[in-house]
Parts: structure tokens; sequence; C-alpha cells
């Protein structure tokens, strides 16, 4: 069995949890995120960045999935248009969640704290995000590189 570190108790994760401990989870999906564990790359496309914040656009056509990321940065996203998503979270959960256009969530990190987990679009429609990352944040940035 696996816990929720105790600063994600606290964090606006959205949706609902339809799945703990890993349940349903495939051996593919495990090792994606044992590959991408510090994957920096919390978007599809780093649509601008300078010395304060990175500026990212998630974009997901109907069953299309952005891989397992890691957030360690204080940062928040912007729901463009309304859809649905499941993601699953390192922590062994799977969440089903409804945005609404426009739908924004804050969160914040502090020294080591991180947040790992992957989106799919199931919804019908594309699902469109804007998220923007703090660069003074209490954790140094990870590296877009290598």
């Amino acid at each position: 069995m696996t816990t929720t570190p105790a600063f994600l108790t606290d964090a606006p994760l959205a949706g609902t949890v339809v799945a703990t401990d890993f349940e349903g989870w495939s051996d593919a999906l495990r090792e994606e995120f044992e590959t991408h564990a510090h994957d920096p790359h919390v978007g599809s496309r780093l649509l601008s960045e300078n010395d304060r914040v990175r500026v990212w656009e998630i974009r997901l056509a109907p069953g299309e999935r952005w891989h397992a990321h890691r957030h360690v940065l204080d940062y928040f996203w912007t729901a463009v248009n309304a859809g649905r998503s499941r993601q699953h979270t390192a922590d062994g959960t799977t969440r089903e969640v409804s945005y609404g256009a426009g739908e924004t969530r804050h969160f914040t990190f502090g020294a080591g704290e991180f947040l790992l987990h992957d989106i799919e679009n199931v919804g019908d429609d594309a699902l469109v995000f804007t998220t923007v990352e703090h660069l003074d944040s209490a954790n140094p940035p990870l590296p877009l590189s290598g």
C-alpha cells in the first residue's frame, strides 16, 4: 500500500479518486513513471520562458496522453476549454477529472516537494491547458535539456 505524501494531501488536485494502490496500472505505465520520474516537460509545448516564468501549453486530442512529468516549481494551470481527463499520480492513485473552461488551480511546493503525474484526454473534444511555472520557487527548476 502506498501513501500520499503529506504535502500533497492539501494540494488542489482535481477530480475524483477512482483507484488506489496502482490498481489498473500496466507494467508499461509503471515503467513510464520510472523513466520520466524527473522529466521537467510539464506541457507538450513551451510557449515562453524568461527569468521569472515558463509558460507551457498542453493540447491533447481525444484519447491522447501526455507522459509522466515532474512538477517541482510553484505553478498554476488554466483549462482553456471544458473537458475530461484521467490522471495517474506517483502515489498510485488514479483520478477522473472534469474541467470547466477557465478553471484554474494553483500549486506551491516546499523544498524537496514535487508532483509526478500524467494526463490523458478521456473526453470527446480536444483538451487544452496553459500552465505557468514560477522559476523563483523553493526548488530550483529542472533543466529542460539533457
